[in-house]
């Protein structure tokens, strides 16, 4: 039994100050341009993000680092914040590299793996964060990060602990590259789907194509008001949300992320079964945000438990000419943002309106094309989908494995990690 809880009875709990030199880094004057665009790395606490640090943030002038309080830190060399949102948060250093006053460097020495003591801070920064102090700016400071207490297993045993994370966070790192190449390649589907329409690369030349007023479409193709294709849009119910079961669901701006809704945490509201009726949402239904920073963005229902929608949206419901599939898939091209930039004025707080949503301009190919377009693109999103959910699934392994291995309930001999 230790300060840390039941420790394996080989492991040592350690101070870090006791462990490696600690070095505070700091600023060189901004009113001084000889001491900034050098050759020396230098970043700030915005910079970690619990990851290998490969770009600095900015560069410094040899005279810079000279007549400053700024050190340069050795490659391998781990570095944690002190301050901000970011306090706790760590990154190891691949490069040399001088800091500014809200980071501090762990040298690298041969009593520990460098790795390993990124992992362990990872690891404790819910008691990191609790240690700060001050009003203004809560932070922590050098002194916190010396005395703070880690549990240090015997070397061969760190690197081994170290390898097997940094396997699994490697296997999260190439899943964001698999995701963002599939976002890429949907990228570019849409645009080639909403200029020539359902066809091959090959076939594109042969399309015949006309000029309007959202960009280039096929000739044979019409362009529409958006009013002119659905039926008389509808704001959203306004009430007060409550976490207590009194009602439907109550289905608001900030519950749609990343162009999806976890229905678990969407609250609840009490209305009238006449007022349910009128503002409950059906398969089929879009919701636009009318107002803020998310203005425009779009959730095309689907299933879901019943809910009806909040003020801050704009219930939209297609005619049988429109598909909502395709208009959903429209709702996430450049051709539709533009739009919407347009209407706000470059206004960040300027919100849309059903006036400003029925005079919007949307291609119209016919229903059969229409339905190819959003399969096509319901595919990759899919594809988009799978992928995050592995990668949720990795992240979710990882603090597993992350807290197994760092509280010693499980050694890194007995545990074998298989990635497919």
């Amino acid at each position: 039994m230790t300060e840390l809880g039941p420790l394996p009875e080989e492991w040592e709990v350690a101070k870090l100050g006791g462990l490696a030199d600690t070095k505070a880094g700091g600023t060189p004057s901004t009113l001084r341009s000889e001491f900034w665009d050098g050759d020396i790395p230098w970043i700030n606490s915005g910079a970690l993000k619990d990851r290998v640090i490969t770009e600095p943030t900015r560069y410094i002038t040899k005279l810079g680092l000279e007549n400053s309080v700024a050190k340069l830190l050795p490659v391998n060399s781990v570095v944690i914040a002190l301050t901000g949102a970011t306090t706790g948060k760590v990154g190891i250093l691949k490069f040399a590299c001088s800091t500014n006053q809200s980071v501090v460097g762990i040298l690298s020495n041969q009593q520990f793996d460098s790795v390993f003591i990124f992992y362990t801070l990872m690891y404790s920064r819910e008691r990191i964060i609790g240690l700060k102090s001050g009003a203004a700016q809560p932070h922590i400071n050098k002194q916190i990060v010396d005395n703070f207490t880690i549990s240090l297993p015997p070397l061969p045993e760190q690197r081994a602990i170290a390898r097997m994370l940094s396997t699994i966070q490697k296997a999260i790192e190439a899943q964001d590259k698999i995701i963002a190449a599939a976002r890429e390649l949907k990228k570019s589907l849409m645009h080639h789907l909403f200029t020539y329409g359902p066809v091959t690369v090959a076939e594109a030349e042969k399309v015949p194509l006309k000029e309007t007023e959202i960009g280039l479409v096929p000739e044979y193709w019409d362009v529409v008001r958006l009013g002119e294709v659905i039926d008389k849009p509808e704001y959203g119910y306004t009430a007060s949300a409550s976490s207590e079961m009194m009602g439907p669901k109550f289905l608001r701006i900030t519950d749609i992320q990343n162009s999806g809704v976890d229905w678990v945490s969407v609250p609840y509201c009490a209305c009238s079964p006449v007022e349910e009726g009128k503002y409950k949402l059906q398969s089929g239904d879009i919701l636009f945000a009318r107002i803020g920073a998310t203005t425009g963005k779009t959730y095309l229902i689907k299933d879901g438990p019943p809910a009806i929608f909040a003020s801050y949206l704009i219930r939209v419901r297609c005619k049988s000419s429109l598909l909502p599939d395709y208009l959903g898939q429209f709702t996430t091209t450049d051709q539709y943002w533009n739009q919407i930039n347009a209407s706000k004025g470059g206004r960040l707080k300027q919100g849309i309106n059903i006036p400003v949503l029925k005079s919007l301009l949307v291609p119209f190919p016919s229903l059969p094309e229409q339905q190819e377009i959003a399969l096509m693109l319901s595919s990759v999103d899919k594809k988009i989908e799978a992928e995050e959910n592995r990668k949720a699934a990795l992240q979710d392994l990882f603090k597993t494995v992350l807290h197994l291995l760092m509280t010693g309930r499980v050694r890194v001999k007995d545990l074998e990690v298989k990635l497919a």
